[in-house]
């Protein structure tokens, strides 16, 4: 069975979104082994400086590319990624799955972003567009456009 990991930086505290995220990764056990990880944000001063943010974003980026799998298909969430419709996050990951790969992996950075490393070794940039929205919130958006996407694939009503 694909394997489909969802990589956030920073705890999920609200009980609303672990609900939703939940929800969605229930749904998304009908068609593949859907993971979450989570990686602790790195602490920093109410107002850092540009050195501490960019160290900060180094000590991140070491973790989170060790949790991406050899072969995996990574995309990443940035604000500078591409934007692509349901269909098209849908044809691209049966795409990737047609390539052969096995794991997809799809990576949410902090409240700082990422380091430009993750952004480089990731074969999708991917913005959810141009308005920015809380990484809390960003998780439970990622889980529900991964589920329409295997939905569109499945031929299933849930995308009207």
């Amino acid at each position: 069975m694909l394997g489909v990991r969802l990589i956030c930086v920073g705890k999920l505290k609200e009980r609303y979104f672990q609900e939703a995220v939940a929800e969605y990764q229930k749904r998304l056990a009908a068609f593949c082994k859907f993971e979450i990880v989570e990686l602790p944000e790195e602490r920093l001063p109410e107002q850092p400086s540009a050195q501490a943010v960019e160290q900060a974003l180094f000590r991140e980026a070491g973790d989170i590319l060790r949790h991406i799998p050899a072969g995996a298909a990574a995309t990443v969430l940035c604000v500078e990624g591409e934007t692509l419709s349901s269909e098209e996050l849908a044809e691209t990951l049966r795409r990737w799955t047609n390539a052969g790969k096995s794991r997809l992996c799809f990576v949410i950075g902090g409240s700082y972003g990422l380091h430009p490393a993750v952004k480089e070794a990731a074969q999708l940039r991917l913005s959810m567009g141009r308005m920015t929205f809380p990484h809390h919130l960003a998780r439970v958006m990622v889980s529900e456009q991964i589920y329409r996407a295997f939905t569109i694939l499945a031929g299933k009503r849930y995308h009207k």
